[in-house]
């Protein structure tokens, strides 16, 4: 089955425990059409680049799948219409990375930054 990562941002007056329970509700979503979550992050609460829905912050989440396209297409349909849910990306990825991703690690680990001319 294909792989995929979608970062998810939910409403900024959640709490913690709801917006993990929104994580595991598209993961069972998933469950239920023949796909599976492989993994989930919990970034926190962040601040947007700009307002979405009036909102200047939103909790993050990133989730690792493997599923098959209807499965991800009915998840992301479930997710246009929660109304918690402000914003979807869907990608499609080769392989999953192993670890934390790059917003999990801490800025020592994440390796030397290219110097600037």
């Amino acid at each position: 089955m294909p792989l995929y990562e979608h970062v998810m941002i939910a409403r900024q007056d959640l709490s913690n425990s709801q917006a993990e329970a929104l994580i595991e509700h598209f993961g069972s979503v998933l469950a239920d059409n023949g796909g599976k979550l492989i993994e989930n992050e919990y970034w926190g609460v962040k601040t947007m680049a700009y307002k979405i829905n009036k909102n200047r912050k939103g909790h993050y989440a990133l989730l690792r799948t493997d599923a098959p396209a209807p499965a991800v297409q009915e998840m992301e349909r479930l997710m246009r219409l929660h109304d918690d849910v402000m914003r979807v990306l869907t990608i499609k990825v080769d392989a999953h990375e192993e670890g934390p991703s790059v917003q999990m690690q801490k800025r020592e680990d994440r390796g030397e930054r290219r110097e600037r001319r």
